[in-house]
């Protein structure tokens, strides 16, 4: 059953990075076009600031997971519907903060964009990206989470894939008929509304929840532990563009433009992050299930079958997304003439850190499900911490590249913790497992860097042609990444192929 749900999770989580990660590239292209580099590097300064809100949720989201497991485990619907009551409290009073919030930022961000635009022009930009922040994030959170406490991510990820291509659809629609930016932000939000309603439906319709129970704000007393952990996710995701953003202000030598550079970049990278954290979005819930059921073999059998496959693919994307960003980029921008968005060593640096991020996914997903946030708290200050200082050193000297480095430097510090972290205190080995996989692939991911540096160089316009030199690529790093790692870690490979035979089977 565990199986047959991670399947279904892994699958349609896939689906919704990979419809995400296509009508990432579409969106923006199509607002740069027609509206300019400092219009789509406004939007998504934007979004970015408006997202520090969540830091409320003080991690709220992961340790209401982690108190759902056992309850859901054995069907306990009174205990589940405490802890939904609770939850539901706390991210409603989250979003009225929100709200206030939204309107200081609206009067505020004109200032921080050197009045690159008219007040007004910006004021009802932030307002409107805001209403579909506000309601994507917060109408349907609660909802969200028992979904995926559950195993039943898939739900969600149906509706998001929906929402998402339709969003797309409207956006390009609306841009080709000469609506205004604030217009086609407008229908975004619209869009974005309806995802929460549905969820809230079904989950009343599936769910036999006391909405007369009593809340059980026990199960969310860990939230701040749980707060250090969010702050350094959320800092990975954001800190970037806003220190760019701010210093656009301070230097004369950077513009809102950098950021719409940066997102361009970022959007590659995030999105093939993205897929590899598919991973961890399917069986989180099932390996809760396992810690929470006391099954500590299945715990440390099934996690190194996982660590495997996390690896592997880490390596095999992140080594041919650094091999074909650049191409790609050219491509993209072809006929963008309004900066500069050619980057060798800022494409080289964010790769790597988005790498690094990628291989602790699987430390991280099994650390938090056994509900080690206190243990682990000071790390992820510490991460976070790291981040900020760095960029804000860094950007001025280095710009892009040095608001990279410094992220790279904080995931490398944060995932050695994890390593060693849940190594030693919950599946009991030693770390050297991690760093011989990480050498291994490393010798893999450099010789196909060789091979590819001897074929010719991309000198295409059109996406086919990248498209085919892309496919080349990726035959060449897919086939040498894994065979290094199938006749180096044999045994893992053969445990994989039996879960895959069995997950078949069952069905």
């Amino acid at each position: 059953m565990r199986s047959r749900k991670s399947a279904q999770n892994i699958i349609t989580s896939l689906l919704l990075q990979l419809v995400t990660v296509i009508c990432g590239f579409i969106v923006p292209r199509a607002v740069i076009g027609e509206y300019g580099s400092a219009v789509n590097g406004a939007i998504s300064s934007i979004t970015q600031f408006l997202s520090y809100i969540v830091l409320l949720e003080a991690g709220v989201g992961g340790v209401v997971r982690a108190a759902l497991y056992k309850p859901l485990a054995v069907r306990d619907m009174k205990a589940v519907s405490s802890v939904v009551r609770a939850t539901d409290r706390f991210f409603r009073a989250v979003a009225l903060i929100f709200v206030g919030y939204l309107l200081l930022l609206a009067c505020g961000f004109p200032f921080l964009v050197n009045n690159e635009f008219d007040w007004l022009f910006t004021f009802l930009l932030v307002l409107i990206i805001g209403a579909g922040t506000f309601a994507q994030y917060y109408f349907g959170l609660t909802c969200q989470v028992l979904l995926h406490a559950d195993q039943k991510r898939y739900i969600s990820s149906l509706l998001q894939i929906f929402t998402v291509a339709i969003n797309t659809v409207f956006v390009v629609l609306f841009i080709k008929l000469g609506f205004s930016i604030h217009v086609v932000r407008l229908t975004t939000a619209a869009v974005y509304i309806l995802r929460p309603i549905v969820l809230r439906l079904y989950v009343s319709r599936k769910y036999r929840l006391d909405k007369r129970a009593k809340p059980d704000n026990t199960a969310i007393s860990q939230r701040w532990d749980g707060l250090g952990h969010h702050i350094a996710f959320f800092l990975h995701t954001n800190t970037d563009i806003v220190v760019l953003t701010v210093f656009s202000r301070l230097s004369s030598l950077m513009g809102i433009s950098e950021v719409s550079v940066y997102t361009v970049y970022y959007s590659v990278v995030a999105g093939i992050e993205k897929i590899v954290s598919t991973l961890s979005s399917g069986i989180e819930a099932a390996f809760g299930n396992m810690i929470a059921n006391g099954e500590e073999e299945a715990l440390r059998r099934n996690f190194r079958i996982y660590e495997f496959v996390s690896f592997l693919l880490t390596a095999v994307l992140f080594t041919c997304i650094g091999l074909l960003i650049l191409p790609f980029v050219s491509v993209y921008t072809r006929n963008i003439t309004d900066t500069d968005y050619i980057r060798p060593a800022f494409a080289v640096i964010l790769t790597l850190a988005e790498a690094v991020y990628c291989l602790r996914i699987p430390y991280n997903i099994v650390t938090l499900a056994a509900g080690h946030f206190r243990q682990t708290r000071n790390g992820a200050f510490a991460e976070a911490g790291i981040n900020v200082v760095l960029s804000c050193i860094l950007v001025v000297p280095f710009g892009l590249t040095g608001v990279a480095a410094a992220t790279l430097a904080a995931m490398g510090f944060r995932t050695t913790q994890y390593v060693i972290y849940l190594s030693k205190n919950i599946v009991n080995r030693s770390p050297a497992l991690f760093f011989l996989r990480l050498a291994i692939n490393s010798a893999a991911s450099a010789a196909c860097i060789a091979v590819v540096s001897g074929m010719h160089a991309f000198s295409g316009t059109t996406y086919f042609e990248w498209l085919v030199y892309a496919l080349g690529v990726t035959v060449v790093c897919g086939s040498v990444i894994s065979l290094f790692n199938i006749l180096i870690f044999r045994g893992d490979f053969k445990n994989l192929l039996r879960i895959i035979k069995n997950t078949i089977k069952n069905k």
